[in-house]
């Protein structure tokens, strides 16, 4: 019996949302393709590729350490 896998990013969140467009590289696209493939395969639930971004996003801004540095705060200039 095979040991359920886990991707670092977990089942997707309802939440209110805000559209953005971006645009990518063919590869990247197709990697997003791939990832969201294996996300429905681990989660048991279809996902768009897009639908991932702004999840992969929050992630990678919540563990960069220098973006949550507090010398890295923006600072209120007048």
């Amino acid at each position: 019996m095979s040991t359920p896998m886990k991707l670092r990013l977990g089942p997707l969140p309802r939440t209110e949302s805000v559209k953005l467009t971006f645009t990518c590289t063919a590869s990247l696209k197709a990697e997003l393709d791939r990832y969201a493939a294996l996300h429905a395969q681990t989660y048991g639930e279809a996902v768009d590729a897009m639908a991932l971004v702004p999840h992969m996003l929050e992630v990678f801004m919540a563990r960069d350490r220098g973006f949550k540095s507090p010398r890295r705060q923006p600072t209120d200039k007048c």
